[in-house]
């Protein structure tokens, strides 16, 4: 049984309506643009950062734990974090050299918030080069030395007060909202794959569908036992 196969059995356990949505929603769903948010400690600032992700039609988080937990407010995130791809990571586990370098043969430049000498502003940041991992660091101190150490490039956002900085969660929306909107007005082509999509459609519809998951694992091995 093929993923559209699996798909036109599954859309039953939904409205029509629901469906339509899905379907909708999947075809703005993207990986060239993604964030790694590094030690965000707030829940109410992590929720943001995950609705607004969501929003925006990315598809892919990036969590990188220090010695804070990354965790969510349901009340805030609206349940948001439930439609994406949650990649979570431990400074005990990997370094930031290590998981850069992955992230690299992902086809992302990794792109650091910062108040760095050579950052530029966000507004003369190319977006038709490759694809665009924007990092994000904790409420207080910002990114670690580290990460922006082996960043490819720094944006700034710009600032005409005397406050010299925004809060994370506010830096998240500004960045996602002009970037989004810059390729989305290009011709650059950012969908998912139709694998991919197929994909995602049937993981949403199994988190949609009350059991969901022991229907998918009775479909499946229904139909492994047809084959034989």
């Amino acid at each position: 049984m093929n993923n559209e196969q699996i798909i036109l059995y599954l859309k039953e356990f939904v409205t029509e309506k629901r469906f339509a949505l899905f379907q909708k929603i999947v075809e703005w769903r993207t990986h060239y643009v993604s964030v790694l948010l590094e030690n965000i400690y707030q829940s109410h600032n992590a929720s943001a950062i995950v609705r607004t992700c969501e929003a925006h039609g990315l598809q892919d988080v990036y969590i990188y734990e220090r010695n804070n937990k990354f965790v969510t407010n349901e009340e805030i995130s609206m349940g948001a974090d439930k439609w994406l791809s949650i990649h979570r990571y431990n400074e005990k586990e990997i370094s930031i050299p290590v998981l850069f370098d992955n992230i690299h043969q992902n086809g992302y430049s990794i792109v650091a918030t910062t108040l760095h000498k050579t950052a530029v502003s966000l507004y003369d940041l190319p977006v038709d080069k490759s694809k665009l991992m924007f990092l994000f660091g904790t409420e207080k101190e910002g990114l670690s030395k580290e990460m922006i150490q082996h960043a490819d490039e720094y944006v700034k956002i710009p600032m005409y007060g005397f406050t010299e900085s925004f809060n994370v969660s506010v830096s998240a929306g500004i960045v996602l909202n002009y970037i989004v909107q810059k390729i989305r007005n290009s011709s650059l082509s950012v969908s998912l794959p139709q694998e991919e999509k197929e994909r995602l459609l049937i993981e949403w519809l199994v988190r949609s569908i009350p059991s969901g998951k022991k229907i998918l694992k009775d479909l499946i091995i229904s139909d492994n036992k047809i084959q034989m």
